[in-house]
């Protein structure tokens, strides 16, 4: 079979949609559709199946995707080796994820990259678990968080942990609770709280408060913006979490470690397999895996995972 062919399976599996495979390849849905039917012909079988009003990968289409990872995993591995032969590690590497995490992790990454060949470029971007799929089809590697183990849509990806960091209370100065060492999920009980939209990792641990406490908070706001939710926390205009390493220092404005709920956010970096095999994406992983120990040292030393 084609790899071209391979490829395009891959892509259905990982964005989920005709739509969202042609915007990402710059065609149209009705030339996606036209090369799917293609390789129906080159498999002698039928590939996908109806899906409501779009595509599906069946049985068949969804061995062949897996296989499609297997095969570009084993054509960069022998690019690897002819970079190899050619001298250092050398390129440019592409990184896209949330802010919050970048901020702490970009420094460390460009001091550990200085002297190199390799170069990164980097984007911002904040999505649930459930896209890190369609985000590493377009990059080298996504920075993105987790209150699991590992993250959820990562299906198909090489995951590997970077550093944990505690999400603490954010509370106004003047609030009741601010003079406290910690809190507790009763104490927070009825609280005015700011979230995240459904489906961020910030959102289970309000979700885990209100089930110890057995009484829900007040959701008045949901933001996605760490510092937006700082200056509302501080202007008095509700609580939040907000994570312990890149929360600005300032006298509106206290964090309290919650001390009867796991509010620990794991930062892990996601790609494709194969974009793995690239000796300039392992030198950037080295060297945020090295920033993210030094920032957080009681993180264990990362050990990759490869579905």
């Amino acid at each position: 079979m084609d790899v071209r062919y391979l490829e395009l399976l891959r892509e259905l599996a990982d964005r989920g949609t005709v739509t969202a495979v042609a915007a990402a390849t710059y065609r149209t849905p009705s030339a996606v559709s036209q090369q799917l039917r293609s390789a129906e012909r080159a498999a002698g079988m039928a590939l996908v199946e109806p899906n409501g009003r779009g595509l599906r990968l069946n049985a068949a289409g969804r061995l062949l995707a897996e296989g499609a990872v297997e095969v570009a995993t084993v054509l960069e591995r022998l690019q690897r080796s002819l970079d190899d032969l050619a001298g250092a590690p050398s390129g440019t590497v592409t990184i896209t994820g949330l802010p919050s995490a970048l901020e702490f992790l970009t420094p460390g990454l460009i001091s550990r990259l200085a002297g190199t060949e390799v170069e990164v470029r980097i984007s911002d971007t904040d999505v649930a678990e459930a896209d890190f799929a369609g985000r590493a089809a377009d990059h080298d590697l996504v920075i993105g968080h987790s209150l699991a183990e590992f993250p959820e849509g990562s299906d198909r990806l090489f995951v590997q942990l970077i550093a944990r960091e505690p999400l603490d209370v954010a509370l106004p100065t003047g609030h009741r609770l601010a003079g406290r060492s910690s809190v507790t999920a009763d104490d927070l009980a009825g609280e005015r709280w700011i979230s995240v939209p459904a489906g961020y990792p910030f959102d289970t641990v309000r979700i885990a408060i209100e089930n110890r406490a057995g009484r829900p908070l007040e959701v008045v706001q949901r933001i996605r913006d760490n510092r937006l939710v700082e200056a509302l926390v501080a202007a008095g205009e509700a609580c939040a979490l907000l994570p312990r390493f890149t929360t600005r220092a300032r006298p509106d404005l206290r964090l309290v470690p919650l001390a009867d709920v796991r509010s620990v956010r794991s930062i892990f970096a996601i790609g494709r397999p194969d974009r793995l095999q690239r000796a300039a994406v392992r030198v950037v992983l080295s060297a945020l895996a090295e920033t993210g120990a030094a920032l957080s040292p009681a993180t264990e030393a990362p050990q990759p995972r490869t579905l």
